[in-house]
C-alpha cells in the first residue's frame, strides 16, 4: 500500500515540477519576442528579413543569410549592445539577460 502512495505522489508530483521548469523559458521566449517587437522588426522585419521599407533603406542584413548565421552569440550580443554602421546601441536600453534572450530569439527566426 505504502509503494502505491508514493507512486501516486509522484505522479502528482513531476508534471507540476516539468511546469516549473518550463515556465521560465516561456516567459524568456514571450520578453524577447516583446522586445524584438519592439526594437527590432521596424527595421529588420517581424521575421527578420530585413524586408520593410526602413531594413531595405538601411540595407539591413537578413538574418536568415549565411553571414548572420555563421557570427557568435558574442558577435551578435556586441553588435545589439553596442550598434553597428546604422543599427544604435542598446546596452543603455537593454539588460544584460534581456540581449542574451534577443540573441536566442534572433537565432530562432535565421532558423525559421
Amino acid at each position: 500500500m505504502k509503494v502505491r502512495t508514493r507512486m501516486t505522489g509522484v505522479k502528482q508530483f513531476l508534471p507540476l515540477l516539468l511546469a516549473l521548469l518550463f515556465v521560465p523559458v516561456a516567459r524568456a521566449q514571450g520578453t524577447a519576442e516583446a522586445t524584438y517587437k519592439a526594437k527590432c522588426a521596424g527595421c529588420h522585419g517581424p521575421d527578420g528579413a530585413g524586408s520593410t521599407p526602413a531594413g531595405k533603406a538601411m540595407k539591413v542584413r537578413d538574418f536568415h543569410s549565411p553571414e548572420v548565421q555563421k557570427e557568435t552569440d558574442a558577435e551578435l550580443t556586441d553588435i545589439i549592445a553596442n550598434g553597428k554602421n546604422k543599427m544604435p546601441k542598446y546596452s543603455d536600453k537593454l539588460k544584460e539577460g534581456e540581449i542574451k534572450d534577443l540573441v536566442a530569439y534572433v537565432r530562432g527566426l535565421g532558423k525559421a
